[in-house]
């Protein structure tokens, strides 16, 4: 499976509340922090609306 890296790396200020309110879905609460999700279309939907403010990175998990 592929975990998904993602690094918000620019502030939502100036930007509607729905893209803040996925941010937070995301899991972010600071600037410049990561978080790694599972890939799945659900999470590829959300990163494409604040795709702007991330960085995205693909990684194969370790575990199989």
């Amino acid at each position: 499976m592929v975990r998904l890296n993602i690094t918000w790396v620019k502030s939502g200020i100036g930007y509607s509340e729905g893209q803040k309110r996925t941010l937070k879905a995301l899991g972010f609460r600071r600037l410049n922090q990561s978080v790694s999700h599972n890939d799945s279309a659900s999470i590829r939907g959300m990163i494409n609306k604040v795709r702007h403010l991330v960085k995205v990175e693909a990684k194969a998990d370790e575990a199989e």
